[in-house]
């Protein structure tokens, strides 16, 4: 496989690590699994309190969290009869953090417009 060395000096990542970035970019470009990845990074939570603080209806939020866990994004733990859901990843947490809360920033300081192309 050839790599690449860009202007700053980083070699292009694997063919295989572009994919595994595509895949956990691409769970993460549902606004409602996005919301629930940044709910657990502030704090773990079961499946009736995610549903609760994302607005979702609790099928739809556990399809989510099982799609997120197979994907090992999300981890599970058992809590007596209680399912309790976390992240365990804190790369994840720290680029869900940062980019909403970068947009956040931005879009407090900056009359809203409309991403193109996405």
């Amino acid at each position: 496989m050839v790599t690449g060395t860009d202007s700053s000096g980083f070699d292009d990542p694997s063919a295989e690590v572009l994919v595994e970035a595509a895949g956990v970019f691409g769970l993460l470009a549902s606004p409602a699994r996005l919301h629930i990845v940044w709910a657990l990074a502030q704090g773990e939570s079961d499946v009736t309190g995610l549903a609760e603080r994302v607005g979702g209806a609790l099928p739809a939020v556990s399809q989510h969290l099982t799609k997120l866990r197979l994907a090992g994004l999300v981890r599970s733990r058992r809590e007596g009869r209680r399912q309790v859901y976390f992240v365990d990843d804190p790369d994840i947490v720290t680029v869900v953090r940062l980019l909403v809360g970068r947009l956040t920033d931005r879009a407090e300081h900056v009359p809203a417009r409309h991403l193109r192309g996405v």
